[in-house]
């Protein structure tokens, strides 16, 4: 069995795990978080969990609740997903939406300066 296919599908499980947690769970006056992609460690144990938020009004206190909530959320994705080890979560901001927007944006200014 190909070594790089279990971390692929964890990551898959978990993604979907913490998609539904946030979904219920960190609605609302949050904004919406969404879980872009989920990086699992070669041995299982750690977890890297890619994040936008979209519509935050304190991006930082949400930021802030997340780490707070990693006890909880670990503990979750343990009832759900069946691992011999619940991974540690490592959460990142996922920039590709600050990326596509930069770039609208130039775009729009040549377009602007070819007129």
């Amino acid at each position: 069995m190909d070594s790089g296919r279990r971390p692929k599908r964890v990551a898959h499980l978990i993604q979907e795990t913490l998609s539904r947690i946030f979904l219920r769970e960190f609605q609302g006056d949050s904004g919406l978080i969404t879980v872009t992609r989920v990086e699992m460690s070669p041995d299982l144990q750690t977890a890297h969990v890619y994040l936008s938020l979209f519509g935050a009004l304190e991006e930082e206190a949400l930021w802030q609740r997340l780490e707070k909530s990693k006890g909880y959320l670990r503990k979750s994705i343990a009832s759900e997903v069946k691992l011999r080890y619940n991974p540690t979560l490592v959460f990142h901001r996922d920039p590709t939406l600050e990326y596509q927007n930069r770039i609208d944006q130039l775009i729009e200014r040549l377009k602007d300066e070819e007129k």
